[in-house]
């Protein structure tokens, strides 16, 4: 990440914009420092800037949670902030786990138990009928100011038994079929070219290009 006399460096000819990434997941922070790394923009993560914050995800939706974490952020920091809300939606559960994908199975279990926990749900399920979908809302706040979104999704299948050692989440049994394989199984450039937060990140970098030529100013 870069320092803080790096802030005042050039990107490609357009000075950077710094924005507060607001996650305390460790893989989300390192997915965005991927994917934004062409952007100009310095990314800020919740303890350089001094935030300790853990934002209630009260909302019904991916985009009314992302925009929660979102504003939240920007508030405390007084910053630009990013938030990002995503999930797993499985059609035979009726879209579950969806926004409580992080918290499907209740408190206490890790990436690897609400994984089991979605399989140990399908494990009647046929082959054909596990069908699902990542869906990522990316939320760009201004402190006191608007809010924009920026959404994503991939379609897949959920696999018969975790594939994989990359990504986090779901990644092990989310099958992607153009692939053949996990996401997990992906390398990060493939990832990125067709995951959920891949895609919504298309939109905000086309975005953040025009904040940094035309609004830097009016963010600091």
């Amino acid at each position: 990440m870069p320092t803080g006399n790096d802030a005042d460096a050039i990107i490609g000819g357009v000075a950077p914009l710094r924005i507060l990434v607001s996650t305390n997941n460790a893989h989300k922070l390192a997915e965005f420092q991927r994917l934004l790394a062409a952007a100009p923009v310095e990314l800020v993560a919740p303890a350089d800037a001094g935030i300790a914050l853990d934002v209630d995800e009260t909302g019904t939706s991916f985009v009314a949670n992302a925009v929660l974490k979102a504003r939240a952020f920007a508030a405390a920091a007084g910053m630009l902030a990013l938030a990002d809300d995503s999930g797993i939606e499985v059609d035979a559960l009726d879209g579950a786990p969806g926004v409580l994908s992080a918290r499907y199975g209740g408190p206490g279990l890790d990436d690897a138990g609400r994984t089991q926990r979605l399989l140990d749900e399908l494990r009647q399920t046929p082959d054909a009928e596990r069908r699902c979908r990542y869906i990522a809302v990316l939320a760009l706040a201004w402190p006191n100011g608007p809010t924009e979104t920026f959404a994503g999704h991939c379609d897949g299948l959920v696999a018969r038994k975790p594939a994989g050692g990359n990504g986090f989440g779901y990644d092990p049994v989310f099958f992607v079929p153009g692939a053949g394989r996990t996401m997990a199984e992906l390398s990060p450039g493939e990832k990125d070219a067709l995951s959920h937060r891949g895609l919504a990140s298309v939109a905000l970098i086309a975005r953040l290009a025009v904040l940094a030529s035309t609004e830097r100013e009016a963010l600091e």
